[in-house]
């Protein structure tokens, strides 16, 4: 990556390892600033990443997940006003990254867009007024009214809190009577590593299942215009937790129903007003028609940029921080080859052996195995995306050619388990 930084003069408000340690790779030494909650960066040993990572000047610590104020961080951090980008690097700091660069006039997706998008139900909301196609939903107070809502729609629904990610609490009911056992995973999520202390309030929403296949969509906006699309196919684990298992860019949807996918996506953005950055939402495609899923005002997880900077041979994160310092990226006109994702997904237990990394890297196109366990490890259910062993990522002419070698270097890989 060629960007010319200088020290401090990128904000990122949330600390996500993986990103940081990337941009120790590719951005100028001491480029990069770091917002953070005070009790994450006690808690995740944040402030002893200065100096590991050359990348890091500081760490800040400022509370913005529940409520933020600019102003007072900007009067005790002065110098944090010769910024010349701000991003989010978490879920929970979009709405504070936008407010914060609103604040020192430089670009981002706009308070008002990123709060809609950091709430389900304001999303869905949102959708509805630009007659984009929703499922069914009901923000649910208890198990009482979700188990009437799920009666409402054939006895099925999804139940999800209306703030988290990475399909945490997220749980698809087929039968009402199961609403009341599962109800406190959804209302009382588990706190993700990145969460304050304080806790993160969260409402229920209950929504129409959906059947069809799963797309998302990634968005590079520029002052509010749309200067590249990408569409990627996605897996999820059958069942009642839909974890997703594997992506792969670009998607093979025939040209139409890709243009649709872009085109719903692109209405979306322009009915929040989201005005610079990347805008990545979810779609079901029931009977050819897509159904908004969820939606979020920042880069994509689960290796989504990865696959598209391969696909596309396009640096997609360097294109991203240079919409956020006010420049035009020229996008790519179309995709050179495709790349794919598989996820590991270790049995529950304690793990007694790892076989077949080596036959996995030796599949031809595979580009990188990582495991993210290891022999006496504890591998707990996989209830959210953050609880998956690993993943396997390859390269491919095509979408099936990548999407092939990926999970057969998967099938490779054997974890047991006690």
């Amino acid at each position: 990556m060629d960007l010319d930084l200088g020290p401090a003069e990128m904000i990122v408000v949330g600390a996500s390892l993986g990103t940081l340690r990337w941009f120790d790779e590719e951005l100028p030494a001491g480029s990069v600033v770091v917002v953070e909650e005070p009790d994450v960066i006690s808690r995740r040993g944040i402030d002893g990443l200065v100096g590991r990572l050359s990348v890091l000047s500081r760490v800040v610590p400022a509370e913005y997940q529940t409520g933020f104020d600019a102003d007072a961080l900007l009067a005790r951090e002065p110098d944090l006003a010769g910024a010349r980008l701000v991003m989010p690097g978490l879920e929970y700091a979009v709405g504070a990254a936008a407010r914060l660069a609103a604040r020192l006039g430089l670009p981002g997706a706009g308070a008002e867009a990123a709060d809609v998008f950091s709430d389900k139900h304001r999303m869905r909301l949102l959708a509805a007024d630009a007659g984009l196609p929703n499922p069914a939903y009901e923000l649910v107070g208890g198990p009482a009214e979700a188990m009437a809502f799920a009666r409402r729609h054939g006895g099925r629904c999804v139940l999800k809190p209306t703030r988290r990610s990475g399909s945490l609490g997220v749980r698809l009911v087929a039968d009402p009577a199961e609403i009341p056992a599962a109800w406190a995973a959804t209302a009382s999520p588990e706190a993700p590593p990145e969460a304050t202390d304080r806790g993160l309030p969260t409402q229920v929403l209950a929504e129409q299942v959906l059947d069809g296949r799963e797309h998302s969509v990634e968005l590079l906006v520029a002052d509010g215009e749309v200067i590249f699309g990408n569409v990627t196919d996605k897996r999820v684990l059958p069942g009642p937790l839909p974890v997703e298992t594997g992506h792969t860019v670009p998607s093979a949807l025939p040209g139409a129903a890709r243009r649709d996918l872009l085109d719903a996506a692109g209405r979306l953005c322009a009915a929040a007003g989201f005005r610079t950055g990347v805008l990545h939402s979810e779609w079901i495609v029931v009977d050819g028609v897509p159904h908004l899923v969820e939606c979020a005002a920042r880069l994509p997880g689960d290796m989504i940029t990865a696959l598209i900077s391969i696909g596309y041979e396009y640096g997609f994160i360097d294109a991203y921080l240079r919409v956020l310092r006010g420049e035009r990226p020229t996008p790519p006109v179309r995709p050179t080859g495709a790349a794919a994702v598989e996820f590991l997904l270790a049995d529950p237990g304690t793990v007694t052996g790892v076989e077949g990394l080596r036959p996995a890297r030796r599949v031809p196109g595979v580009l990188e195995v990582q495991l993210d366990t290891a022999v006496g490890a504890t591998v707990a259910p996989v209830t959210s995306s953050g609880r998956r062993s690993g993943h396997v990522l390859a390269w491919g002419v095509d979408p099936a050619e990548a999407e092939r070698a990926a999970r057969a270097a998967a099938a490779e890989i054997r974890v047991t388990v006690a």
